[in-house]
């Protein structure tokens, strides 16, 4: 089924398709895996979440689109672990594979976090995650582009504080540096970040900017 592409942003009728509209079945396990392994590689937007009270796993509205162009509209029933939620809100685009043979089975999954350590990621996390102080425990170049056009990549070792988590944890975070923030970060340096979860650096993101 082939759709015209149309903004991607969740509306009224998207929530309420969720809510009100034909159930879709639960996803199970091994139709999941089966879908992952043969599946088509696409991309989803999500429009809408919900959970199923006392049914396990979360619904979502999502538009896909496919290698060849076609999209389609489509509700997915499926289990996921809690620390991907966050990263399938409305607006958010995760992967997905599609059945050939019928291409509103979708199987959503999320990147794992080596693949999501982009810049659109970081920008995600700043703006929604909650917020915490870092210092600076250790910083490694990496990787770094000798015509000078590109940031540095840095190790950069920090301890975690926020208000509302009883003690400090510790993370690593590899990523590029933007050169107006590099000669501003030395041992010790406290600095601005927000984070999704309590994890070794896969959901935080610092606030170079703000350095």
């Amino acid at each position: 089924m082939s759709l015209a592409v149309v903004d991607s942003r969740p509306t009224l009728l998207d929530r309420l398709a969720l809510a009100f509209g034909k159930r879709p079945r639960l996803l199970t396990e091994s139709a999941r895996r089966e879908l992952l392994i043969r599946g088509l590689p696409a991309t989803a937007t999500v429009l809408a979440t919900s959970s199923r009270r006392g049914k396990g796993g979360y619904q979502f509205a999502v538009r896909v689109r496919l290698p060849d162009g076609q999209s389609c509209d489509t509700r997915v029933w499926q289990r996921m672990r809690s620390q991907d939620l966050a990263w399938m809100q409305p607006g958010d685009e995760v992967d997905c594979r599609v059945d050939p043979g019928h291409r509103e089975r979708v199987a959503l999954f999320v990147a794992e976090p080596v693949a999501r350590s982009g810049s659109r990621a970081a920008a995600k996390i700043l703006r929604d995650g909650r917020r915490a102080e870092a210092t600076v425990l250790a910083i490694t170049p990496t990787a770094c582009d000798f015509a000078g056009r590109g940031d540095p990549v840095m190790r950069l070792d920090l301890e975690m504080r926020a208000f509302d988590v009883p003690k400090s944890w510790r993370v690593r975070l590899i990523q590029p540096v933007p050169l107006a923030a590099v000669g501003r970060i030395a041992l010790g340096t406290r600095v601005t970040a927000a984070f999704f979860a309590i994890d070794r650096g896969e959901s935080v993101a610092i606030d170079f900017a703000a350095i």
